[in-house]
């Protein structure tokens, strides 16, 4: 099935829809949600993006971050993808939606209206090995560290995200 993207305007008005990959290619702005997750010591949870990835393979991001199909909310689209990559369920609640652009290499960009939403997890995972090879929790001054020390092991977006996140808390 091919995979599509909603396009929108900065005001969330629906354009129309385009196959993912053109749409990263031509850099064109579409719907996207992010989520963070948190253990019980307040650490972050991770997921490293898998090596078969279309882009950005082997980079450390958010616990999930996609984009909601035609007539899905951001939520619907979030909880869908905590199942389909993560294998589990948890309460989200939606912090914020901002707009940004990320050039993600080989061409590609991400140029996004994201809704970014947090939630809290303590279970277990049932990874889907096509999209993570792996997940871990990090406290945040442990990744803020790490992401100075190496900003290569991570996504462009996930940079983005976070400095916006911050800014929310």
């Amino acid at each position: 099935m091919e995979e599509r993207v909603v396009l929108v305007s900065e005001q969330d008005e629906v354009l129309g829809t385009m196959e993912k990959m053109k749409a990263h290619e031509n850099g064109v702005l579409h719907r996207a949600f992010s989520v963070f997750l948190f253990n019980d010591q307040g650490e972050m949870l991770l997921q490293k993006r898998a090596e078969g990835k279309y882009h950005s393979p082997n980079q450390w991001t958010n616990a999930v971050c996609s984009h909601p199909r035609l007539n899905e909310t951001y939520l619907e689209g979030a909880q869908r993808r905590m199942r389909e990559e993560l294998g589990i369920e948890a309460t989200l609640s939606e912090k914020f939606n901002f707009i940004y652009k990320a050039d993600v290499g080989q061409n590609l960009w991400e140029h996004e209206l994201d809704h970014v939403f947090t939630g809290s997890y303590n279970g277990k995972f049932h990874l889907n090995i096509e999209e993570v090879s792996e997940v871990r929790f990090i406290s945040m001054e442990e990744l803020d560290s790490e992401m100075q020390a190496h900003p290569e092991l991570f996504t462009e977006w996930f940079k983005i995200i976070l400095e916006e996140y911050k800014h929310h808390l």
